[in-house]
C-alpha cells in the first residue's frame, strides 16, 4: 500500500492535477470572498456568472474584424467578458441584493439561487441546442506543451492557471491591506450604517465589490473552459461547490484562506479519487467537498484564516 502511494511520478501527477484544478477553485473562492467582504452576502450565482463569462469570451474570440481580417484573440475576449460580468454582477447587487438585504438576508439567498437557476436555464436555451462549444486555453496547451519532472507531466496551461491565481491573490491582498477601498469594503460589510455616517460611499463600495467578484468569476470560467476544452451551461456548477468549500475552509473574509482552501481541496479530491478509486473515484469527488463544508461549519465556522465575529451584548 505504502509503495503504491509513494510512487513519486504518480504522486506528482496527482499533485500537479490537484494544484491546477485547485487554482480554479481558488479563483472562484476569491470572488466569493470579495463579495462577502463587501456586502456580507455569499453570491450563489457566482458559478453561473463565470459560465456566462466563458460564453462571452467564446463569442468575442470567434469574431473577425471586417476590414483588417484579424481574428480577435482570446485574451481580448477574456477582458471583454470580465468587463461584461463586472456590469452584470454590479447590477445584481444594486437591483437585487441591496433592496432585499434591507428586509431579510434569507430573501437575498433565495433571490440569488433563483438568479442562478434563471441564468442556467437561459444559457441552456441559447447554447444547448448546437454542439458543445469549444474554447482554447489562454496558455500554451498543445500536446508537446509540458515538461517532465521525475517522470510526472507538468503542463504549461496548469502552470498558467497557478500564476493567474497567484497574481489575483496578490492583487486582492494589496487591495484589502494597503488601500482605502479595501478598508472601506471591510467597514461596509461590518456596519453599513456607521460607514455611511463617517462618509464612506457605501453604495459605490457595494456595487464595486460585487462587480470585481463577477470579473473574477469570468476569468475563472475562461480558465476552466480552456482546461476542459469545452463550454456547457453547467460548466462551473461543481466547481462552485468546491469553491464554496474552499472559501469556508479558509475563511469567507480571507483571500489567503481562499487560496489555501482551493489548492487543498483540489489536491485532496484528486488524491482521494486516485488512491481510493473503489471508495471515491471520479464520480464521488464532490462528496469530499460537501463533507468538508459540514466538518468546517461544525468545528470552526470562521474557517482556518477567517476572523470570528464578536457580538457585544
Amino acid at each position: 500500500m505504502l509503495s503504491t502511494i509513494f510512487q513519486l511520478d504518480r504522486f506528482l501527477d496527482v499533485l500537479f492535477l490537484g494544484l491546477s484544478s485547485g487554482a480554479i477553485y481558488a479563483l472562484v473562492a476569491l470572488g466569493l470572498v470579495v463579495s462577502y467582504r463587501g456586502s456580507g452576502h455569499i453570491n450563489f450565482a457566482q458559478g453561473a456568472f463565470g459560465t456566462l463569462g466563458a460564453y462571452i469570451a467564446w463569442l468575442f474570440a470567434g469574431w473577425t474584424l471586417p476590414l483588417l481580417h484579424w481574428g480577435i484573440p482570446l485574451w481580448f475576449g477574456t477582458i471583454a467578458a470580465m468587463v461584461a460580468i463586472f456590469v452584470v454582477s454590479a447590477l445584481t447587487e444594486v437591483l437585487i441584493v441591496r433592496p432585499l438585504g434591507r428586509r431579510s438576508p434569507f430573501a437575498v439567498l433565495v433571490a440569488l439561487v433563483a438568479l442562478l437557476l434563471g441564468i442556467d436555464a437561459a444559457m441552456a436555451g441559447v447554447w444547448n441546442d448546437p454542439p458543445t462549444e469549444t474554447l482554447d486555453s489562454l496558455f500554451p496547451n498543445d500536446n508537446d506543451d509540458f515538461v517532465k519532472i521525475f517522470g510526472a507531466v507538468l503542463r504549461f496551461d496548469d502552470v498558467g492557471n497557478l500564476i493567474a491565481m497567484a497574481l489575483v491573490g496578490a492583487f486582492l491582498y494589496g487591495l484589502f491591506q494597503y488601500t482605502k477601498a479595501g478598508l472601506a469594503m471591510r467597514a461596509v460589510a461590518s456596519n453599513p450604517d456607521s460607514s455611511r455616517l463617517v462618509g464612506i460611499p457605501t453604495g459605490r463600495v457595494l456595487w464595486g465589490s460585487w462587480g470585481l467578484a463577477g470579473a473574477l468569476a469570468a476569468l475563472a470560467g475562461v480558465l476552466y473552459a480552456g482546461a476542459v476544452g469545452t463550454i456547457t451551461p453547467t460548466l462551473l456548477a461543481n466547481a462552485f461547490i468546491y469553491a464554496t468549500a474552499a472559501a469556508m475552509l479558509g475563511g469567507l473574509d480571507s483571500p489567503l484562506g481562499a487560496i489555501v482552501g482551493g489548492l487543498s481541496i483540489g489536491i485532496v479530491e484528486n488524491a482521494a479519487a486516485e488512491y481510493q478509486p473503489d471508495w471515491v473515484g471520479q464520480e464521488m469527488k464532490l462528496v469530499v467537498a460537501l463533507a468538508l463544508i459540514v466538518v468546517v461549519l461544525l468545528i470552526r465556522p470562521s474557517g482556518l484564516f477567517g476572523t470570528a465575529r464578536v457580538e457585544r451584548v
